[in-house]
């Protein structure tokens, strides 16, 4: 007779990342910026949920910071819809839509 191995069966959600041109809040600071990527991480203890890497935050002309998931607010409109550089309200649509089944409904804060 031949052993099966069960794997446990997995509940949890994959990672949904940030999309770049995102518009975000840190949630401490108060510096607002657009997402501009990711930066994988070889020291340091806080990481995005993938374990490797932070979000690099453009908050000006040549101005980065590097930020995890977690100290981030997500910047919508007056209509609910995520803030986004140069994007079409249609695709706005689908990425609130995206975010908000990652995300829970008081991580998004509308613009100043």
């Amino acid at each position: 007779m031949s052993e099966r191995k069960q794997t446990p069966a997995t509940t949890a959600k994959p990672w949904v990342r940030i999309p770049d041109g995102t518009k975000v809040r840190h949630r401490s600071d108060g510096y607002e910026g657009y997402v501009d990527g990711l930066t994988e991480i070889v020291t340091g203890p806080r990481r995005n949920p993938d374990g490797r890497t932070q979000y690099r935050i453009n908050i000006g002309e040549s101005d980065r910071l590097l930020v995890v998931e977690e100290d981030l607010l997500i910047l919508t409109d007056k209509e609910g819809l995520v803030l986004m550089a140069k994007q079409k309200v249609e695709y706005r649509c689908h990425i609130t839509e995206q975010l908000h089944g990652a995300f829970a409904n008081d991580r998004f804060i509308a613009s100043r």
